[in-house]
């Protein structure tokens, strides 16, 4: 029974992390962690993010 309820609970947070990083997506955010996501061009050369995607 212990099982059953602590693979319930991974598969919820893991389905809620999901969803998040679509809703995230669809919205138009290029970088989901990065505070200025909204106004982010993907390159990151000119947001105070650090996600990765510098060129």
């Amino acid at each position: 029974m212990k099982d059953a309820i602590v693979i319930s609970v991974l598969v919820l947070v893991l389905g809620l992390a999901i969803y998040a990083i679509y809703r995230s997506k669809k919205s138009g955010k290029r970088c989901i962690g990065c505070p200025d996501s909204g106004s982010c061009s993907g390159s990151c050369g000119n947001c105070s993010c650090n996600c990765g995607n510098k060129k």
